[in-house]
């Protein structure tokens, strides 16, 4: 009951056209009641007529022919592995028998053996069900239970099937049709259209849109797919999901990848029916809320609204593919939303560290909308490759290997020829002015800094408490790293943890949060507090500087503004960090850093820190005495959904004194200049251009 009582609450209060469509949307839902099951039912007749197709034959055939937006080849094993490598095609056919077998290794599961007949909606990880009712009726948000509702969810997305689907295209072995027809219909029957929890989240029926399209593409000529009774049982449920997320789609008054995955599902479903009334409108809506969404969501400078790295990557997908979609059937896509596009793929190489990992910036549960690369999951290179390849602009592809796969899988051959012979040179530093992040890059460093606004417009969504907070690549080596997310709903301590401001590397005053938490169960809200100023930003042949501020600690008692200068030297791969606090009063300062995995810290004799990593060390020291002590302690960071490693943090801390600076210099150990005169030069020289 208080549950409730708090989302009529949160719903009072927002704008009249909200609390409207909410309320017809409700009313809705509870008409869906009755109405899923008899449509399902009316389908069995209807189907043929609604889609104008005189037979089930003729229908299945017509959509064969329809085109789809990724290779399908046929496959030349040979040249698949010219193009990608033996191993790539070794690592397919391997999880594909692991699909074959029910054996899973989802959001951090490791392999875990589903058996037979598969529970579709149970957290395999702790064993805890939601029992098959209507989706409207169930309540998958269980703080009292450590249960996650994400694992049934992402088993029934059934990306983990689409290695069987690449191998069938590899090898035509039959059995891989069967194995992937034979999950079809086991999720068929326990997940009638709205029955389940996985019907619960519009979205979830969206992306599984897009994964049952693309098996009907690669199996529509197999023969284990002939059976005429399965046929119109795949395009039934296929045709009732398109149905379901029209009828149910996530609008709000601010939206995000919700709303955004479902438009694109919407463009996809429609296109791939085609005839039909029904199909038309679908694609036809779903292509307006998209145009519409892309200037709201993605900022000018490419940078998805929602503070995330990895959700950078979904939305830029689930943009990306119904673009491609309506391309590969003729029908046009707008300049201004190529472009947009294209400046979301110039933030993607950006971002990409020279090793290829990311940034694990705001939130992350490891989603994708057509998963097709055996590459590690925090790999994006392949995105902004796909999107230069899509828009014709080399000057987009990210030139890494490790793309080659995901290239192969949706371009083809020709894609991959294109681009192999045309592979630009690697980014330098940029500034996204509008998204508020800042890059600082060479070949072997790479420093990715927050000076931006909270998330989904400043109402937190995947965004974390990380404003001026960075991560650092030196000479090669991941020193500095944020923390990740870790988990949603499965945890409210932990995920309400991984984004606090204690666990990014930011400036902390009193214990307080930048931007305050608005309640423990308000796990996408923030109070939006540290509003963010870039005070300066250079990016020049031998160096590049930041400097920043924001107003999260405005509000206490005594106000303090922090202020945060960063200057990456690219000759010397060194790294300068200056924290200044303007404000009066005494205050508890803390000023953390979280070392990437593997990081090992030790003293020298000298008193500096020295950091590990194999045999390369960096130096660690603060040469003014401004009374702050230094301690190593335990933390944690989260690569990816449901993973946690163990770390070390540095943390400068001046307990209950007036504020004071703190210079703070990395480098390596082997570096034979004077870092403490080239940083201070160059300092000096830039505020005599400033000053000229």
């Amino acid at each position: 009951m208080a549950d409730l009582i708090g989302k009529i609450r949160r719903g009072l209060r927002k704008p009249p056209r909200v609390i409207v469509a909410r309320l017809f949307s409700m009313l809705r839902t509870q008409t869906e009641r009755l109405r899923l099951p008899r449509r399902a039912a009316m389908l069995q007749g209807r189907l043929l007529r609604e889609l104008q197709a005189p037979s089930l034959d003729t229908l299945w055939q017509r959509l064969a022919s329809r085109p789809f937006p990724a290779w399908l080849g046929p496959c030349d094993v040979v040249e698949v592995d010219a193009l990608c490598g033996a191993h790539e095609r070794a690592t397919l056919l391997a999880r594909a028998d692991a699909a074959l077998a029910h054996r899973v290794d989802l959001l951090g599961s490791g392999p875990t053996e589903l058996g037979h007949d598969i529970n579709w909606h149970t957290d395999f990880k702790t064993g805890l069900s939601w029992p098959p009712r209507y989706f409207a009726d169930i309540n998958y948000n269980n703080p009292d239970r450590p249960s996650d509702v994400k694992v049934p969810w992402e088993l029934s997305r059934l990306q983990w099937l689409m290695p069987a689907g690449q191998a069938f295209l590899l090898t035509r072995d039959d059995r891989y049709a069967a194995g992937v027809r034979d999950v079809l219909e086991q999720w068929m029957v326990a997940n009638s259209c709205g029955g389940s929890v996985n019907w619960s989240c519009t979205m979830e029926a969206a992306l599984r849109i897009f994964s049952w399209s693309w098996f009907f593409h690669v199996f529509h000529d197999a023969p284990s797919w002939r059976d005429a009774g399965f046929r119109f049982r795949f395009l039934r449920a296929l045709y009732l999901h398109v149905e379901f997320t029209d009828r149910h789609i996530e609008r709000s008054d601010v939206n995000g990848n919700h709303y955004t995955a479902d438009a694109a599902a919407l463009v996809v479903g429609g296109l791939f029916f085609g005839e039909g009334q029904g199909p038309q409108r679908w694609q036809q809506e779903g292509w307006c809320i998209l145009c519409e969404e892309m200037p709201r969501q993605v900022f000018p400078d490419g940078v998805d609204f929602e503070a995330s790295v990895p959700y950078h990557r979904l939305v830029a997908e689930l943009f990306l593919w119904p673009a491609m979609y309506r391309t590969a059937q003729g029908l046009p896509v707008e300049p201004v939303y190529r472009e947009r596009l294209a400046a979301m793929a110039r933030f993607s190489c950006a971002y990409a560290r020279p090793n290829g990992s990311v940034p694990l910036w705001g939130d992350a549960d490891d989603a994708r909308v057509l998963p097709f690369g055996c590459q590690d999951i925090n790999d994006h290179r392949y995105l902004p490759t796909l999107i230069g390849l899509y828009l014709g602009d080399p000057a987009l592809c990210h030139d890494a290997p490790a793309a080659a796969g995901e290239v192969l899988w949706v371009m083809g051959p020709e894609g991959m020829g294109r681009w192999l012979s045309q592979m630009p040179a690697a980014p330098g530093s940029q500034a996204f002015p509008d998204g508020g992040f800042y890059v600082m890059r060479t070949e072997r460093d790479h420093v990715f800094i927050d000076c931006g606004p909270l998330g989904l417009a400043g109402r937190g969504g995947h965004g974390h408490n990380d404003c001026l907070a960075f991560e650092a690549v030196l000479d090669g080596v991941p020193l500095v790293t944020d923390c990740g997310a870790y988990l949603y709903t499965a945890s409210y301590a932990e995920r309400n943890a991984f984004r606090s401001t204690a666990y990014h590397n930011t400036p902390q005053i009193d214990g307080e949060e930048i931007n305050r938490f608005i309640r423990p169960d308000y796990l996408w809200n923030l109070h939006y507090d540290a509003i963010p100023s870039i005070l300066a930003w250079r990016a020049e042949k031998d160096h590049a500087l930041f400097k920043g501020e924001h107003e999260g600690y405005r509000r206490l008692a005594s106000p303090v503004i922090p202020r945060r200068t960063i200057l990456l030297d690219f000759d010397a791969h060194a790294l300068y960090i200056k924290d200044e606090f303007e404000g009066e009063g005494i205050h508890d300062v803390s000023i953390p850093l979280h070392l990437a995995p593997g990081i090992e810290v030790s003293v020298s004799k000298d008193c500096e820190l020295i950091l590990s990593a194999g045999k390369k060390q960096f130096r660690v020291w603060w040469p003014d005495n401004t009374g702050y002590a230094v301690s190593v302690e335990d933390a944690r960071a989260s690569p990816s959904y449901g993973v946690v490693q163990r770390i070390n943090r540095l943390v400068w801390s001046r307990k209950f004194a007036p504020l004071a600076p703190l210079s703070l210099f990395v480098a390596p150990s082997d570096a034979e200049v004077d870092i403490e005169s080239r940083v201070y030069r160059c300092l000096s020289q830039i505020q005599e251009n400033l000053c000229d």
